[in-house]
């Protein structure tokens, strides 16, 4: 398992050149999550590097239960805790050493993982998920973000019993191993709203790329322009966001100023 994740590490780092300009100083390693934590751990998760940079970022992947880990995953999975997902937005965060201390370590969900289910969804543009198999993985993915939107909210607004409308929820939707039922449940329990930060990211980051996509009448060419202006933000509010790249989009749209006279 380890040595697939490590050889899609070396296949989506060959293609970020096609939709990235700005990467990380800091690398990052693949390895299994300790035996101590595996049993409650997620199926993956990210560790950022060091502030100074010697020590690398960490793709931690579960080990516990090979069951639990299809191989339909490896792709989404990287794409969203590795490169371009958290292992980028965070990197360059702390790289940023002209912001304050609470900017380049402080975080907020919709913004780290709204840019990590960004990272996923544009693997095909990335030219990832040549293989049926593999976005069936994504599609998986997707659906597993639902289910998550309706279990938060179920558990938290609802009135649900962990064990009955959750758990069912989490069973009867997706196709996943019992062990990632109660690890879903289990997380949602203690962070409430966590889900629902997830996916109005993602969809507030997508409908910011394509109103400067619009404004510049092309797409793939704004790809590199938008993400490095993402991620030079570091993690910020959605509101905040939205007011930079806006006024970002405006001085694009202001002529060149001229050289005569």
């Amino acid at each position: 398992m380890l040595d697939a994740y490590r050889d899609v590490k070396r296949r989506i780092d060959a293609l970020l050149p096609k939709l990235f300009a700005d990467f990380p100083k800091a690398d990052y390693e693949i390895r299994p999550v300790e035996a101590f934590r595996a049993a409650s751990a997620a199926g993956g998760s990210y560790q950022a590097p060091s502030a100074d940079g010697k020590r690398p970022g960490i793709f931690y992947i579960n080990t516990h239960n090979l069951k639990a880990q299809p191989r339909f995953g490896l792709e989404t999975l990287s794409l969203h805790e590795a490169s371009p997902g958290h292992h980028f937005q965070i990197s360059i965060q702390q790289e940023l050493t002209d912001l304050p201390r609470f900017r380049r370590f402080n975080g907020y969900v919709s913004y780290s993982e709204g840019w990590a289910l960004y990272a996923e969804s544009i693997g095909k543009e990335l030219g990832v998920f040549t293989d049926p198999y593999q976005w069936y993985g994504r599609l998986s993915d997707e659906m597993l973000r639902a289910m998550r939107l309706v279990v938060d909210t179920g558990l938290h607004a609802k009135g649900w019993t962990p064990r009955a409308g959750a758990s069912s929820t989490c069973s009867t939707t997706r196709r996943c191993a019992e062990s990632d039922v109660h690890a879903e449940v289990e997380r949602y329990i203690v962070w409430p709203g966590q889900a629902l930060g997830y996916k109005l990211g993602q969809l507030h980051i997508s409908a910011l790329r394509a109103k400067r996509a619009g404004a510049a009448g092309r797409r793939r060419s704004t790809c590199a322009n938008f993400t490095a202006r993402c991620c030079a933000m570091a993690r910020c509010r959605m509101d905040v966001l939205t007011a930079k790249i806006d006024r970002w989009i405006e001085a694009k749209r202001q002529p060149a100023p001229s050289s005569k006279g």
